[in-house]
């Protein structure tokens, strides 16, 4: 299995770092926030155990192709305020989403952050192999997922 480097996002959001992190960690916010801007998280099948070996699930409706976006992982480092580092599984079978088998080929996403006074800089990498063409479309669809972390932590 390789694990390439496929994309980066990074962004400085108007928060502190112990808000960041919590909204990165808990369940109930990532359920809030962890979906492109034009989606939503399917409620009730977001997980999160910030710990090594802790397991983390979000499942994100796409109605307009008539699909759930699963995706599922582990916890491979977890540095508290500062990185955290997982397991990246995906199907479209719920089937599979409740087996959560971790045996399978998965991709690894390494979530950076840093004080930057009153803000805090968070780095988002993609490693693992996709199709031509499709590390774009997966950046794309992070900077949105980074613009509804920024509009939940507006309202929060």
């Amino acid at each position: 299995m390789k694990l390439d480097f496929l994309y980066s996002v990074e962004r400085e959001f108007d928060a502190s770092i112990e808000k960041i992190w919590e909204v990165w960690t808990k369940a109930e916010d990532l359920e809030n926030w962890y979906h492109p801007t034009d989606l939503k998280s399917v409620p009730g099948l977001t997980t999160s155990e910030p710990e090594l070996g802790g397991k983390w699930s979000v499942a994100v409706a796409v109605p307009e192709q008539n699909f759930v976006a699963y995706f599922y992982g582990i916890y491979l480092e977890v540095d508290f305020h500062e990185k955290l580092e997982h397991t990246m599984l995906y199907t479209q079978s719920l089937e599979e989403f409740e087996a959560k088998d971790l045996n399978k080929d998965f991709h690894k996403v390494i979530v950076e952050f840093r004080e930057h006074g009153a803000k805090t800089w968070v780095k988002f990498s993609h490693l693992g192999e996709l199709p031509e063409g499709e590390p774009a479309r997966a950046k794309a669809g992070m900077e949105s997922y980074f613009d509804s972390l920024a509009h939940y932590l507006s309202e929060k």
